[in-house]
């Protein structure tokens, strides 16, 4: 086999960012290893294809400082390389009082995290932008757009072989070891031995650390999204992406309305757990997958704090009139007819022994390894910032030498 300095596990966008990101500023050779046939199987190409402001995130956490550097790289990246693209801003609207105030404290949030033109709008301002929400009171996020990830990712994966670094498809991670102080990976393709490794695996990333010796802490709890979509008759119901405030009582954000780049109207998701890493449809089922988050005594205690929300999304993913229900309360006017079934993602969710569920971006080192053990939602949007740190991390980690200006070219700016 041929020799490398890096090998990086996971062919998604983080892992192909990652990539990227050594690829322009080392002289390293790089290996990108992706279980499936395809890179960005997985959350990357079921990803509903915002590009999010960092409205919500803590200012000063990995995911506000990454998720605004991130957004701003992707823009530029998508303009130099004809991906299409639309920064066509979002409104987060408030139904009721109590929503108001929590509306007052993520404008506060969005404006430490630097957002430019948020703005409140008045409700003549919000008919005339989006005539079928209803709402006592709404906030203009322009920051936010919507782009195709897979084809984000696709170009991020050709820019690594152009510049000289190897992405390999079908080739799956079954064991990592140290033999001789050499790192040694037995796959699916036989054994590669890399000076160093990065771990980007998204779903099976607790895994991947487990199979290379680091108990990480955490377990990753896959959860379902699910989407149903617009009609195309009725997709003029909404010109933008419509938000609900999101409830601090509960981990996930609530269902809205997404307009893809494709002009496709999604309308969810909701969140219920899924009985597979991989699970994209309610029937899917691994019995392996459901007994390594039940040997995780974290889980159970997630469980324990949210099964009342658990059970609700459980009967909305059952019941169309419940998951309308729901779209009502932004958008009155929408019927169960006016709905479709749609996709469906799956959110790897690292949650740690307590039962919480790791709210930041996780990085974590071990000698010769670096791995990425939470990287949800916006990691797509951050995935350009994103490789800069990881790829920062394993140069000054793994000793890699950096590219010359005089050499082989310098870095070139996302």
């Amino acid at each position: 086999m041929p020799r490398y300095d890096v090998a990086i596990i996971g062919g998604g966008i983080v892992g192909l960012a990652v990539a990227l990101d050594l690829a322009r500023r080392t002289r390293a050779r790089l290996v990108v290893l992706e279980a499936e046939p395809r890179v960005a199987a997985h959350q990357t190409g079921h990803n509903s294809g915002v590009i999010h402001s960092g409205l919500y995130y803590r200012p000063g956490s990995h995911k506000a400082r990454l998720c605004a550097e991130g957004r701003e790289s992707l823009y530029r990246f998508c303009a130099e390389r004809g991906v299409p693209h639309e920064r066509c801003g979002k409104v987060v609207v408030a139904a009721d009082a109590e929503e108001v105030a929590r509306l007052d404290e993520l404008e506060r949030r969005g404006a430490a995290n630097g957002l430019a033109g948020l703005r409140r709008l008045s409700r003549d301002e919000l008919a005339a932008r989006e005539p079928h929400v209803a709402a006592a009171a709404a906030l203009l996020v322009p920051d936010t757009g919507i782009v195709d990830y897979r084809a984000v990712a696709e170009a991020f994966a050709a820019e690594v072989g152009a510049l000289g670094g190897e992405v390999r498809t079908g080739v799956r991670l079954l064991r990592g070891r140290r033999a001789g102080g050499a790192l040694v990976l037995e796959t699916t393709a036989g054994r590669f031995e890399p000076g160093a490794l990065v771990n980007c695996a998204g779903l099976r990333s607790d895994q991947v650390a487990r199979r290379c010796g680091l108990d990480p802490g955490v377990r990753i709890v896959p959860f379902r999204g699910e989407y149903y979509e617009l009609t195309p008759g009725r997709r003029a119901l909404v010109r933008h992406l419509v938000y609900p405030v999101p409830d601090p009582r509960y981990p996930f954000l609530g269902v809205h309305f997404t307009r893809t780049i494709g002009g496709v109207v999604e309308a969810g998701p909701n969140a219920v757990l899924a009985l597979a890493r991989e699970g994209y449809s309610k029937t899917s089922l691994s019995v392996a997958d459901v007994a390594d988050w039940a040997a995780f005594p974290g889980a159970w205690r997630l469980f324990a704090r949210h099964w009342r929300m658990g059970l609700g999304e459980v009967r909305r993913s059952w019941s169309k009139r419940r998951f309308t229900a729901s779209l009502r309360r932004l958008v009155p006017s929408i019927v169960e007819a006016d709905l479709v079934p749609g996709g469906a993602g799956v959110r790897a969710q690292a949650v740690d022994r307590d039962g919480a569920l790791v709210d930041d971006f996780r990085f974590v080192r071990a000698p010769g390894q670096i791995h990425v053990l939470n990287a949800p939602s916006p990691a797509a949007t951050a995935s350009l910032a994103i490789g800069r740190e990881v790829a920062g991390m394993a140069i000054d980690a793994f000793g890699l030498a950096e590219r010359a200006a005089s050499g082989a070219g310098p870095a070139r700016p996302a």
